[in-house]
């Protein structure tokens, strides 16, 4: 039988078409990610004497964009949980880079009492930071800085999730993973339009974005069903680098000088969160809630001078480490 014959028979006919179908399918998202998206290569921004700070920086999106934000100069601060991950995304940040102005530091974002020392050693090294991706506590280094950028990382997720305040304490029905990751993105969206309406006039602007369904390393913490799913389709998904893209954009954008209190979606647009995101009320609530929880009305450093501690070296000086994070694991002071 010729190879022809085999070829032409029913099944591989259809299996032919629909793999076609699928490479035809593959091949348009990529294009459109290529020439509809905002264009990275073409932004000339320069980050020199710039310092950033990003949360979850040694996989996925957060690497991506530390990467990036090193490419163009600016000193950029890795905050991850693990030393031994965060360590080695420096060295690969650094060799993609050839940035010597990283640094790392250990901080438990579950951790209120590892918050709290991180952002105490970041305001004392860093007296002005001019853009942070999705961290807390640093807003007088922000305003200090002149013009700076919040950059809260979203999810098209937030449409699902729900606000309920006794979460924000550990009490309420308990939630599975992706009920916890709906309603953490619906709770800083609101977040993101009441801290830009409180650092109104100060010179920092505060947006947020959803990045796009990108396929990471987060995977993993959903449940089996939502994974398989997720590995079935990543072939039509963003990688990390995709990903990264709007994030980048709202923190690299000439033109969004000024715009604050905005939410964007995957396409670099502007659009409208949640209503329960949007309802001033439930946001004056949840911040009065979230002042009281973390004690932010009490400052972090009194008297805090510029320049007053040395971060401890790491391979020879090139590169520094934070000292390590508080082992603290419980969520309030």
């Amino acid at each position: 039988m010729s190879l022809w014959s085999v070829l032409s028979s029913p099944v591989w006919g259809a299996g032919s078409v629909l793999l076609i179908l699928v490479l035809l399918l593959r091949l348009s998202v990529r294009m459109w990610h290529k020439f509809y998206l905002w264009d990275l290569q073409h932004c000339s921004t320069d980050l020199t004497g710039k310092t950033a700070v990003v949360t979850g920086a040694n996989s996925g999106i957060g690497k991506a964009v530390s990467q990036e934000l090193a490419r163009r100069g600016a000193r950029v601060i890795l905050a991850c949980r693990s030393r031994e991950r965060g360590q080695q995304a420096l060295a690969e940040i650094q060799a993609a880079s050839k940035s010597s102005h990283l640094l790392l530091g250990e901080v438990d974002l579950s951790s209120m009492a590892s918050i709290r020392s991180f952002a105490q050693r970041l305001l004392q090294e860093c007296p002005e930071i001019h853009l942070l991706v999705n961290n807390a506590a640093v807003c007088g280094a922000l305003q200090r800085a002149g013009s700076a950028r919040v950059v809260n990382v979203s999810s098209f997720r937030q449409s699902h999730g729900y606000i309920d305040e006794d979460h924000l304490v550990g009490a309420g029905r308990p939630l599975a993973f992706n009920q916890n990751y709906d309603c953490s993105k619906l709770l800083l969206a609101s977040f993101t339009g009441k801290l830009a309406q409180r650092l109104r006039g100060t010179g920092v602007t505060v947006n947020s974005v959803d990045p796009g369904v990108a396929y990471t390393k987060i995977m993993k913490h959903f449940s089996w069903s939502y994974r398989i799913l997720f590995w079935l389709l990543s072939f039509f998904f963003k990688d990390s680098k995709q990903g990264a893209v709007p994030v980048l954009y709202l923190s690299l954008a000439k033109e969004l000088d000024g715009i604050s209190g905005k939410h964007f979606s995957s396409s670099c647009v502007i659009t409208l969160p949640p209503e329960a995101a949007q309802d001033p009320h439930v946001a004056q609530s949840l911040w009065n809630t979230s002042v009281r929880l973390t004690n932010l009305d009490k400052p972090l450093v009194p008297g805090l001078g510029r320049g007053s501690a040395t971060l401890r070296p790491l391979d020879q000086g090139v590169c520094r480490v934070l000292p390590g994070r508080t082992p603290t694991p419980q969520y309030r002071d």
